[in-house]
């Protein structure tokens, strides 16, 4: 039943849309058009639309894409500190890796006393 009704509602927008487009191009043949340029003018306006809606929608994906990671990082923030208890921070010594007695251990001078 619902792929012959899904037929049936494709085979009438089909038909629509060429009846849309004879009417259309008797209209522009009727002004004083070439048919072939009717016809072409009439793809260029349907690559026009199509081109329209795809950038709308590639913006659109991009708007929810960037909502579901700002929603995803908002659940899942980002632990600074390492499993060693490491934390990146701006400290006396610049931006870096610090240990917890705050010297910093990700660069060839971290600050501690025996280096």
């Amino acid at each position: 039943m619902a792929k012959q009704l899904a037929y049936r509602l494709g085979r009438g927008a089909g038909r629509a849309w060429r009846g849309i487009d004879q009417i259309m191009i008797k209209g522009l043949t009727a002004a004083g058009l070439p048919a072939g340029a009717a016809k072409t003018l009439l793809w260029g306006v349907k690559l026009a639309v199509l081109v329209g809606l795809l950038y709308v929608a590639f913006w659109l994906a991009a708007v929810v894409i960037g909502i579901a990671v700002a929603v995803w990082n908002g659940k899942h923030p980002v632990d600074d500190v390492d499993e060693d208890g490491c934390e990146w921070r701006h400290d006396h010594l610049g931006f870096g890796l610090y240990d917890q007695d705050g010297y910093r251990i990700d660069s060839a001078y971290s600050g501690h006393p025996e280096d």
